[in-house]
């Protein structure tokens, strides 16, 4: 390969299996993954499948596995990862492949709903917007987390979810963990019995591989911790 052309490997198959197919791509400058992958669909094989939209790291649909690692690929630059001109791009990890470099994410969000992911107004709440002050703490424990925009990258670098499909995984967790700290929310018990079972908060090790491929600077970890803390308290006090 010449210094202009990159050599990327992108993953074709489905479920069933696949395999690695080679292809040569000019090298630009400040070219992004997701540039590489639509010039190959767009000018090579117009069969491939994987998904973007914004492009701008607003959406996280773009996200799979490059060289080893889960990542926004609108916002990943080829000089920063390319190894000697070499790309291997593959699907994002721990779910299941519909396509190509597309991936099935009923899995990821079936685990939000497992983990009571979602707002439950609080029976007393207030007819006008509720005010929660911004210096409050839960309000600090709830900001820590809720810029997550559920791209699945920290799911796919999850070392518990690699061997435990049914552990709810660090995205779900922590969204679960923003709800408890949500003062106008009003499933704080069944949200806390929902993440302390054995596929719940308490399964993860603390490995952090979540914090530390997570693009948007979330530490999931930090809020199951929080979770395993107030689970137990929870369960002594006999609230679920």
């Amino acid at each position: 390969m010449s210094d202009l052309t990159l050599d990327v490997q992108v993953w074709r198959g489905d479920a069933a299996g696949g395999a690695f197919r080679r292809y040569a791509v000019p090298a630009r400058e400040r070219q992004t993954v997701l540039d590489v992958v639509t010039w190959i669909q767009r000018t090579i094989d117009p069969s491939l499948s994987y998904r973007f939209a914004c492009r701008v790291g607003m959406c996280g649909t773009c996200a799979m596995t490059v060289n080893g690692k889960p990542r926004w690929t609108c916002r990943t630059l080829v000089g920063a990862v390319a190894r000697a001109g070499r790309l291997v791009v593959a699907p994002l990890a721990n779910l299941p492949v519909v396509k190509d470099l597309a991936c099935d994410m009923a899995p990821f969000f079936d685990k939000w709903q497992r983990a009571e992911g979602r707002f439950r107004p609080a029976a007393a709440a207030p007819a006008d917007f509720a005010v929660v002050p911004p210096e409050s703490p839960k309000r600090r424990a709830a900001d820590a987390g809720i810029e997550c925009i559920g791209c699945a990258v920290c799911h796919a670098a999850c070392d518990i979810v690699a061997w435990n499909k049914d552990y709810l995984g660090p995205a779900a967790l922590n969204r679960a963990w923003t709800l408890v700290n949500d003062v106008r929310d009003g499933a704080r018990a069944a949200r806390l019995a929902a993440v302390a079972g054995d596929a719940g908060c308490h399964a993860c090790h603390s490995l952090q591989s979540c914090r530390e491929h997570c693009p948007k600077h979330i530490n999931p970890t930090a809020g199951i911790a929080g979770l395993k803390r107030l689970s137990a308290l929870a369960a002594l006090k006999g609230e679920w």
